[in-house]
């Protein structure tokens, strides 16, 4: 696990060809970059560039396989492919020995060099054989291109941009781990993008290609770019494709003794490691899914990790404990009280790569782990998604129902007259609590119907709605012009070729695979997974999350629906499959996710503070958003109004600091 950043020039078609002098411009930007990244790899750090210095790699190394110098990156085989790669291969050793029998020879003991020589034997479509988490640059002198990799889940970020090199009048593709490593380049223009900001208010996140920054985009996860020579000169030519897609039919029946089987191969592939490992453990169903697996394949030997509160409505670490005591794991629980949290704040912040309004949850329970000696941990994100915890799997078939019903008794309503009506009052409603109340309107359930009712049956729609941050005519009310006319071009708050890939993907499909598609491709990949990224790896530490691996996903696609789903929100067949040793008593309680009492700590330690930036007339302007209605918000939250809750002030107040704090602000 790592760091990996490079730049890639004009590549002539042949080496030595280049047209023109070549500067060592590139080599400092890169560099910039990579101290940028220091904190992800604190092992090692590396620089390499090619013969006609068309590409430079670095690498910082965070060591979890192979500690020894053979390991380092970034990495060069004998035909002068280069690699710098960030991330883990957990079937790597298989893969190993099946190139050791077909000749290849090896150096090292770690997965960078099977990836070299699984390309060198199959070509870039190797990347179908891995099952792992990884984001990596490969130049191929023979071919003249470089690939940019992600995996199959998006688990590993990679950021790129291209700017332009007035020097040399040259086009320079650069990329890295981190947005604010392509913003430390110093090449990169720290503006921000109107269209990313409608996107935030809508999801309280970027949804991907797009970032907060105008010009830095996300590959998107199971995607190859190809960079390939333009020759003479010319610039380099971009292609974009996808190697893998999330099973929107299940194209093979699977049994629950097949899903058994492959979540503990899963468990057990992903507990190599040559650093100490360790386990999240909150005390609910999937993270104890994870620990009891882990600790089944490796006895005696698992440590886990919980985080509490000295809020007891918050605090689950007594439910933690009895799971640790079951499992027999060498377990630690941190409290973070209401002064530890605003103490360590700024550091928090820090580890934010792009604003999201639930990143710091992971930073806590992370440096909590590092702090106790872990550079590895495995966590249950997944099994929510995978196995319909969510609400979602209620709600919106409840609203399919609702819509369907309404044609056959007063098909007036559902008509296009009718539709425009309900938009026209739900927009008067929204100002008369704006304008004339002097309040926020409620952003959820009640407030929502209006925006349910435009969905109508469309599944995407209503998905999109039930997670939307704010009602869309509070984003109206909320967004200065610059930023509202990015909210009209888009399709249910995403970007239209983004709509279109998930209505794709989830074509054909039954409702609550459907569902379950649409949160792993959102919830979890737009923003969960860059969150836990960004965060763990502030602190060093890898996290490793078996249930998003993309067989064992495919497995669960195979399952029945009603075995795999039924009852809703119990997550029943995972119980019955990772479960079944542990006392079913320490699961049956309501849900609750892992949430900090920030609804608690605004209102006290944080209200002046978080009050200073929601009353700054300059910031709001410089990101985009109208003062007035964000003051409003803020004391609608204050005085506790209906469906204002933390998470809708949090958000602005996380996108307000961390603009500030990066000077990433509008054009003026």
């Amino acid at each position: 696990m790592c760091g990996i950043a490079g730049a890639v020039r004009s590549i002539p078609s042949s080496p030595g060809a280049a047209t023109r002098p070549r500067s060592n411009r590139i080599t400092g930007l890169v560099e910039r970059m990579s101290e940028a990244q220091r904190h992800r790899g604190p092992d090692g750090v590396g620089l390499w560039q090619s013969r006609d210095q068309e590409v430079v790699f670095g690498h910082r190394r965070l060591a979890i396989l192979d500690l020894s110098e053979a390991g380092a990156q970034p990495m060069v085989d004998d035909s002068g492919c280069a690699i710098t790669f960030n991330g883990e291969i957990y079937n790597f050793q298989a893969i190993r020995r099946e190139l050791e029998g077909l000749g290849d020879e090896f150096r090292s003991c770690c997965d960078t060099e099977v990836i070299l020589k699984a390309y060198r034997r199959w070509g870039i479509d190797a990347v179908r054989r891995f099952r792992g988490i990884f984001a990596l640059a490969l130049w191929d002198p023979r071919t003249r291109v470089v690939h940019l990799v992600r995996d199959p889940m998006g688990i590993k970020p990679l950021y790129w941009s291209l700017v332009h090199d007035y020097a040399t009048g040259e086009e320079i593709l650069l990329f890295a781990s981190e947005v604010r490593a392509l913003l430390a380049s110093g090449a990169v223009s720290r503006r921000l993008d109107p269209a990313a900001v409608a996107s935030y208010l809508w999801h309280g996140f970027v949804v991907g290609p797009e970032t907060i920054v105008q010009n830095v985009h996300l590959l998107p996860g199971s995607s190859i770019l190809t960079i390939q020579a333009g020759g003479n000169g010319s610039p380099n030519s971009l292609e974009t494709r996808r190697y893998w897609e999330f099973p929107s039919t299940a194209s093979r029946k699977t049994s629950v003794g097949d899903l058994r089987d492959e979540l503990s191969n899963t468990v057990r592939m992903q507990l190599v490691s040559d650093v100490p490992l360790g386990v999240f453990l909150s005390g609910g169903i999937d993270s104890s899914a994870i620990a009891a697996l882990a600790s089944k394949a490796a006895p005696g030997t698992i440590h886990t990790f919980t985080i509490g509160f000295d809020i007891a409505s918050h605090d689950e670490t007594h439910y933690a404990r009895q799971v640790a005591l079951a499992l027999k794991s060498h377990h630690t629980a941190v409290i973070l009280t209401e002064e530890s949290f605003r103490e360590q704040l700024p550091e928090a912040f820090e580890a934010i790569d792009q604003p999201t309004f639930d990143g710091i949850n992971t930073y806590f329970v992370s440096r909590a782990a590092r702090a106790a000696g872990m550079t590895v941990a495995l966590a249950g994100t997944g099994g929510d998604e995978l196995f319909g915890g969510y609400r979602s799997y209620v709600d919106i078939p409840r609203a399919m129902r609702a819509s369907a019903w309404l044609p056959g008794r007063a098909e007036a309503l559902v008509g296009p007259a009718c539709r425009g009506a309900i938009s026209a009052a739900a927009r008067a409603v929204d100002r008369m609590f704006w304008n004339v109340l002097g309040q926020a309107p409620p952003q959820t359930r009640w407030g929502k119907l209006a925006d349910v009712a435009r969905s109508g049956t469309d599944v995407l729609g209503l998905y999109q709605v039930a997670y939307a941050l704010f009602t869309r005519d509070s984003q109206n009310a909320l967004a200065a012009d610059v930023v509202r006319r990015g909210l009209g071009g888009r399709e249910c708050g995403l970007p239209a070729q983004v709509a279109g890939a998930w209505r794709r993907r989830i074509e054909g499909s039954e409702l609550l695979h459907a569902i379950s598609v649409l949160e792993l491709s959102s919830f979890i990949g737009e923003r969960l997974l860059r969150d836990t990224d960004a965060a763990s790896m502030a602190v060093a530490l890898e996290v490793r999350v078996p249930f998003l691996d993309h067989v064992l996903a495919e497995t669960v696609a195979g399952i029945d629906t009603v075995r795999r789903f039924v009852p809703l929100g119990r997550k029943q067949l995972l119980r019955d499959v990772a479960l079944a040793a542990l006392d079913p008593a320490i699961f049956d309680r309501p849900k609750a996710g892992f949430v900090l009492p920030i609804d608690a700590w605004a209102r006290r330690s944080l209200q002046q503070q978080m009050g200073a930036l929601f009353a700054d007339p300059l910031i709001a302007k410089r990101v985009g958003l109208r003062e007035g209605p964000m003051r409003t918000l803020w004391r609608s939250f204050l005085d506790e109004r209906p469906g204002v809750y933390w998470s809708r002030v949090w958000a602005l107040y996380v996108l307000l600091s961390w603009c500030q704090a990066h000077d990433v602000l509008l054009a003026q």
